[in-house]
């Protein structure tokens, strides 16, 4: 996440937030991966919920066709992203779920739309993020669908919304 949040700091996670509703756009999020952490919950911005149309073309993100101003990346991505087909394409490829947290096309409310439940999730520094361009969605809840902990009992989890850095002093302050 960096530069929004250095590997060292110390985050203030509000763990009522999506008890009440479900992750929102812009949202820095603390879930549970779609893939092996040894129990470490991973935090990456969602730049994508249920419904969503999601491209990134040329360095820009496009979210319902309109390009998003993101000032807080580190740099912008280098590849290609976009949802089509009932999967995520990264460069002219499918994720598949054999790797990734896709869910098969009967889940899909249509081929190029985010199929509810599941968010697109970056990180700000996109060239070098372990994320959604690498491992699919992150889910809301329940058991992952495909990938790599899907035969494994695994539960997904959103855990919270991270609000504030509290250390070091340095670096603290509200997060946006």
């Amino acid at each position: 996440m960096i530069p929004t949040i250095a590997v060292s700091d110390t985050v203030l996670v509000d763990e009522l937030s999506y008890r009440l509703h479900p992750p929102r756009f812009g949202d820095i999020a603390v879930f549970v991966p779609p893939v092996p952490s040894f129990g470490t919950p991973f935090i990456k911005r969602v730049v994508g919920v249920p419904g969503d149309t999601i491209r990134i073309k040329d360095g820009v993100l496009y979210r319902n066709g309109v390009a998003v101003a993101e000032p807080y990346v580190n740099e912008p991505p280098r590849y290609d992203l976009s949802i089509e087909h009932d999967t995520i394409v990264v460069n002219g490829r499918a994720l598949s779920p054999a790797s990734a947290d896709i869910p098969p096309p009967r889940m899909w409310q249509a081929p190029n739309r985010i199929p509810a439940g599941f968010y697109l999730v970056l990180g700000d520094n996109r060239n070098y993020s372990y994320d959604s361009h690498l491992w699919g969605f992150a889910q809301f809840r329940g058991d992952f669908v495909s990938g790599a902990l899907a035969d494994k009992h695994a539960k997904a989890h959103f855990i919270g919304r991270a609000v504030m850095v509290l250390w070091p002093p340095g670096h603290f302050g509200v997060l946006h």
